[in-house]
């Protein structure tokens, strides 16, 4: 669906609509509580929103009318930690992503577990072939003090197959739904890293992956060093070069028909973390990297100090709508794949999340 979107916040979920005058606020629910993620609804109205609140822990609403009202269900839950078990605590801090492909839904959490329902999360399964790994225990944080999972990738024909993204803990793949998992970071550089380490592909800071619906094998990774693009389903990834303003950031977004267009959202790296020099700016490839468009009507081009999330740029189905929220609270919104974009808001609550459906 390209004319309705859910952007998720820390004081609320809201749901917004395109209309002749361009997006405008439908309804807002949770109002006041931070929403970590919003997994769009079904054909049927079955939708899912994680929040985080804080002292009371995470939970998970699930609404059956397309968010017109909602239920309390389960909320993942880690086993017990075995005694003298070493790594991070057992015990969920976030849901950081949601995907659904094929009659599973599955959700990323930090501290790093997978799990799975095959209800639409009346109940959660942790994946424990990726959880009991023993790569697992090099997993680190990166935005936050613990690994998590931020990005999940389903294969849209294979539905055996799904990819996933750690922050620090590089890329995952299961072909056979689950049962066994893959590390396929080859080819990706943390450049942070002694030099011995820069390769591993276990502690790699990939920042967001997004896939190609129409063309699977096309993958883009925004890394924290830098701009990775795979062309054969994550098999080997190819840095990118000479990435107009900086090709540090969080977000980035794929092209749903073509694989060779993607869009990103750049800030200064390392420390500052905001626009370059406070202007927002857009790149856009449409040649698989080899050159960029860089984008800025109707963005901010001075004193601004918005960063762009990792899941806060979103396109839809047809390719030309995109929305892209900041963590200041501005929204704004492109009908002409980034050439020109408008101001939808300047002041709703950070922005954790964007999505059309």
């Amino acid at each position: 669906m390209n004319d309705r979107a859910w952007i998720a916040t820390r004081k609320g979920l809201f749901e917004l609509r395109r209309g002749a005058q361009g997006w405008a606020t439908a309804h807002v629910s949770f109002l006041g509580e931070p929403v970590s993620m919003v997994l769009p609804p079904r054909s049927d109205g079955r939708m899912l929103a994680a929040l985080n609140l804080g002292h009371f822990g995470v939970k998970v609403h699930a609404s059956d009318d397309a968010g017109a009202t909602w239920q309390e269900v389960a909320t993942p839950a880690y086993p017990p930690q075995p005694e003298g078990a070493t790594g991070p605590a057992w015990k969920l801090v976030q849901i950081w992503s949601m995907e659904a492909a094929h009659g599973t839904v599955w959700a990323g959490t930090l501290p790093g577990g997978l799990f799975r329902s095959a209800d639409f999360g009346r109940s959660w399964q942790l994946v424990e072939s990726l959880w009991s790994r023993p790569e697992r225990l090099e997993w680190f944080g990166g935005g936050y003090d613990v690994p998590g999972i931020h990005s999940i990738c389903p294969h849209p024909t294979q539905a055996q197959e799904t990819l996933i993204a750690i922050s620090c803990g590089g890329v995952w793949v299961t072909r056979d739904d689950g049962e066994s998992w893959s590390l396929q970071a080859e080819g990706l550089h943390a450049d942070y890293m002694p030099p011995e380490r820069a390769a591993d592909p276990n502690i790699q800071d990939v920042h967001r992956v997004v896939r190609c619906v129409s063309q699977p094998d096309k993958l883009w990774c925004q890394h924290h060093n830098g701009i990775w693009r795979s062309s054969d389903n994550a098999a080997s990834w190819q840095r990118i070069a000479n990435v107009p303003a900086s090709s540090f950031g969080f977000a980035v977004a794929v092209h749903p028909s073509d694989g060779d267009c993607a869009w990103f959202a750049p800030a200064a790296a390392d420390q500052q973390r905001i626009p370059i020099d406070g202007a927002l700016i857009v790149n856009r490839t449409r040649d698989g990297g080899r050159s960029f468009d860089t984008l800025r009507s109707g963005l901010p081009r001075s004193d601004c100090y918005d960063l762009v999330y990792r899941h806060g740029l979103a396109v839809a189905d047809d390719g030309r709508t995109l929305l892209m929220g900041s963590t200041t609270g501005g929204l704004w919104a492109s009908g002409d794949a980034g050439d020109s974009w408008t101001t939808v808001f300047a002041h709703l609550p950070p922005i954790y999340a964007v999505r059309f459906g």
